[in-house]
């Protein structure tokens, strides 16, 4: 992946959307792939602020090139797959998929800002207007989560209601079936696949016994550091996992779907039971113990007896200024942030001031957690993620749960 920027100026963003057309055929999940989906959140960030007039809609800029070209509908079959894709996409009625806006940049030379000007993909208000087909049926049959893929296209309802019925039912997750404050979500997030990641979460958080009941009141500021001091065993993510079982939360990682942007989440279940879920989609040991505390501290500031919510974190976004003002993420920053390096011991330690290998060791010895914690820390203190990157315990996370690389 080539070096990214922020975007702080007309010039900048012009760079830009130059790299992002250059990267419009990248393959999901290589380096330049996941270039093109950094860019275009940044492109995003930098045009809510300072691009007051939008863009022309997929649909309109779809229009004016075949009017320049003396294009007719049938002329867009062969790059969008059929006549009735066609007249819905030019009629408003269906969004571009990432292929086809490919394929339109490719073949007709559509500028890619124009096509990726994209509305959000979010669920319908109620399951009666659910459309089945816009699950992501074969990602989620890759990844076994079907007893029996056959003739997905012809069982997309029969599978997913039956997911959502291990789940917990219809009313498991009503947070997502409107726009919720719950969510530090990405805008690029496709509601359907976060749906699908987050009903299997639960069905496999119901479908697993635990040694313990949940306590209301257990979680703590001191519950939160005696689970950051476990980062300092090998096997720390493991160790977790065990440890609050036995208090009565579950922990279920599963690997992201396309399109989901997300790192974790917390639910309760029905009975009252947290439920912790995680991609794993950073193999690193500095995201993996943020992202569990982060999570942890929503459990037990903002889910009270009896309290539905449910939180949904892309931890990428803690930077961005619209995500700043929710409270509820910022105390949940707060109490991860002050277990796993306390403030008094951060604002006092030559790390601070001089991060070297050293200082980073020693401060880690000092608060009893692993290295990869405090480098993560000075990683987002200073916003420059390449520095300490021997430290942050790459490629050491999925393999203790037993998922293994995503490359």
């Amino acid at each position: 992946m080539n070096r990214i920027r922020a975007i702080r100026s007309d010039a900048d963003h012009q760079v830009a959307l130059a790299r992002i057309s250059a990267l419009m055929d990248a393959e999901p999940g290589t380096p330049d792939g996941d270039e093109l989906d950094v860019l275009a959140d940044l492109v995003e960030l930098y045009e809510s602020k300072h691009v007051p007039i939008g863009y022309p809609s997929p649909a309109a800029a779809i229009r004016f090139r075949m009017e320049q070209a003396e294009l007719s509908p049938r002329d867009l079959v062969p790059i969008l797959g059929s006549r009735a894709k066609v007249s819905e996409i030019l009629s408003g009625k269906r969004e571009l998929t990432l292929k086809m806006a490919r394929a339109l940049h490719r073949d007709l030379g559509i500028p890619a800002e124009s096509l990726l000007r994209e509305s959000e993909r979010a669920l319908p208000a109620t399951m009666a207007e659910t459309n089945w087909d816009r699950f992501p049926l074969r990602a989620m049959a890759k990844l076994g989560w079907f007893a029996d893929a056959s003739n997905l296209a012809d069982r997309a309802e029969e599978l997913m209601r039956d997911l959502m019925r291990r789940a917990g039912g219809e009313s498991a997750l009503p947070v997502l079936y409107r726009r919720n404050d719950h969510a530090r979500a990405n805008a690029k997030t496709d509601g359907y696949a976060l749906q699908a990641w987050c009903w299997q979460v639960l069905a496999t958080a119901r479908a697993t016994k635990l040694p313990a009941a949940f306590a209301p009141g257990l979680v703590t500021p001191a519950f939160l550091g005696r689970v950051a001091r476990l980062s300092w065993a090998e096997a720390g993510p493991k160790l977790a996992k065990e440890f609050l079982a036995k208090h009565g939360l579950h922990v279920v990682a599963l690997p992201h779907l396309p399109r989901t942007h997300l790192d974790g989440a917390a639910f309760l279940l029905a009975d009252g039971t947290p439920v912790i879920g995680l991609t794993l989609r950073h193999d690193r040991l500095d995201n993996f113990w943020f992202c569990l505390l982060h999570e942890l501290a929503h459990v037990g500031r903002h889910m009270g007896e009896g309290g539905g919510a449910s939180f949904i974190d892309d931890l990428s976004l803690r930077s961005v200024e619209r995500h700043r003002h929710d409270i509820r993420e910022r105390e949940a920053d707060e109490w991860a942030e002050e277990a796993l390096v306390p403030a008094a011991a951060w604002e006092n330690s030559e790390t601070k001031r001089h991060p070297t290998p050293g200082a980073v060791v020693e401060l880690a010895h000092k608060i009893e957690v692993h290295p990869a914690v405090v480098a993560g820390r000075v990683r987002h203190e200073r916003k420059n993620y390449r520095l300490l990157a021997n430290f942050i315990g790459g490629g050491q996370v999925r393999r203790l749960f037993g998922l293994g690389s995503e490359r």
